[in-house]
């Protein structure tokens, strides 16, 4: 009889792919300011690459306004270009002080944009949680080859497994309806 914690290294590797596509998601501006969309933005400091979140302070006062003060004014001239590099299509508003981002009302042709975005996380993340549903099948029947389980703890494993896939394939559905209906909402 194989051990349940065979399973906890397949379901362990799904859970993080549904993590990946949630950062993923929350990255994707949906018209709201939203401090996630700066996470993947990194700046020069002191000869190292670092995140702009690790430099500095983002606040949200306005349901479309962030505002990063950074904590040494000397990189704000960097994190004023980085931002102007990303993808975020936002021009950034540099006071000298503090950098503010405005986030304008999406257009329609723009949040079809984004939600054919946010379709494609969703697929790559279902491709990822099949794969590893394969690997788990494959691992199965090579105990089984090696007489380590039975032909039916073989069955019972697969059928687990398949459980696993959907309940996490599900998961993958819930959150891209979620996210589509942010960006049609606003």
């Amino acid at each position: 009889m194989f051990n349940k914690s065979d399973y906890n290294n397949f379901t362990d590797k799904m859970d993080k792919s549904i993590n990946v596509l949630k950062e993923n998601l929350a990255e994707i501006r949906a018209g709201r300011a939203n401090p996630s969309v700066l996470n993947k933005i990194m700046v020069d400091y002191y000869g190292t690459p670092t995140p702009i979140t690790q430099v500095g302070n983002i606040t949200v006062p306005e349901a479309r306004l962030l505002v990063f003060t950074p904590w040494d004014a000397t990189v704000l001239k960097d994190v004023e270009k980085e931002i102007q590099k990303s993808d975020l299509g936002i021009n950034p508003n540099n006071d000298g002080k503090t950098i503010k981002l405005i986030f304008p009302a999406l257009t329609e042709e723009r949040r079809i944009e984004l939600s054919k975005q946010v379709k494609k996380h969703g697929e790559d993340c279902k491709v990822a949680i099949r794969a590893i549903r394969r690997d788990a099948v494959e691992y199965f029947k090579n105990l089984k080859k090696k007489t380590e389980i039975t032909e039916d703890d073989q069955k019972v494993a697969e059928k687990d497994i398949q459980n696993f896939t959907d309940k996490h394939i599900d998961e993958v559905d819930v959150l891209v309806s979620k996210k589509e209906k942010e960006l049609m909402e606003i």
